[in-house]
């Protein structure tokens, strides 16, 4: 392997290593520089969660049905992730819904407590991410259905990572759980790779019908929609806030999927 082809590969374990906890090699090379640019891979991650995902509501579902497959498969995301970005969610409602100036608003997302807007907002993304799946898998062929999750997980995960290139982080760098990755911007290059990975699942989708592109429009108008939301709270995002663009993003999109289904099958 040449050394070009092996920097990459440790950048994409090192992605690994960072946003999931999946084991990685042993003794990889570690560098704050290394951990920022490893932030081009975040969509494969998506691609790597949502096809694990997939998998295993196609091992579960002949077995528990598929109202249970499917929370297996989102319990499986949650522990692939550590719930890195549920965790997130549940801390930007508690902020946004009980904090009214900006110093406030970071003061409660920073209590590792879930008070009563995490705890309700997070009951209720998962139970509409949960039931908006089983309505999804039911009207679509299995090729389909995997496709629309693998998208899910990656189109969100770029749209997050987009928002560090987008907007101002608002909290104190060294007490951030983001700060290795909010130190500076992607390069150009890695930025357009970044993209190209995300762009491979959504083409492969657009295949079996193009009227997707619309879940991929609506979802990104959304992501942008809340992260411009944040901006005018607490001036720019914070990590929680990236957490919960990744969460509402990844339902929006399969809920707008969802509605483009059913638009076809009533015009039928």
């Amino acid at each position: 392997m040449s050394k070009a082809l092996k920097y990459e590969a440790q950048l994409l374990m090192t992605a690994m290593m960072f946003y999931t906890r999946i084991p990685v090699t042993q003794g990889l090379p570690y560098s704050q520089n290394r951990l920022n640019l490893s932030r081009k891979y975040f969509p494969a991650i998506g691609i790597f969660i949502g096809t694990v995902c997939s998998l295993c509501f196609v091992i579960a579902s002949p077995f528990v049905g598929i109202n249970v497959a499917i929370v297996i498969s989102m319990c499986v995301s949650v522990l692939a992730t550590g719930a890195f970005h549920e965790d997130g969610f549940a801390d930007s409602c508690d902020g946004l819904g009980g904090g009214w100036e900006k110093e406030s608003v970071l003061t409660i997302m920073k209590d590792s407590r879930i008070g009563t807007y995490g705890a309700v907002g997070l009951i209720a993304i998962l139970a509409l991410k949960a039931t908006t799946l089983i309505q999804l898998v039911k009207l679509s062929s299995l090729p389909l259905f995997f496709m629309v999750y693998v998208c899910g997980h990656t189109l969100s995960r770029q749209l997050s990572s987009s928002a560090i290139e987008l907007f101002d982080y608002v909290q104190d760098i060294d007490q951030s759980k983001v700060k290795p990755v909010t130190e500076r911007h992607l390069p150009r290059y890695a930025q357009y790779i970044s993209f190209t990975l995300t762009a491979i699942p959504i083409l492969i989708l657009l295949a079996f019908n193009f009227e997707f592109i619309i879940a991929v429009l609506v979802a990104s108008f959304i992501a942008w929609g809340f992260l411009h939301y944040s901006k005018s709270r607490i001036g720019g995002y914070t990590g929680d806030i990236l957490g919960a663009s990744q969460q509402i993003s990844e339902v929006s999109f399969y809920l707008i999927a969802l509605v483009v289904l059913t638009s076809d099958i009533t015009s039928i």
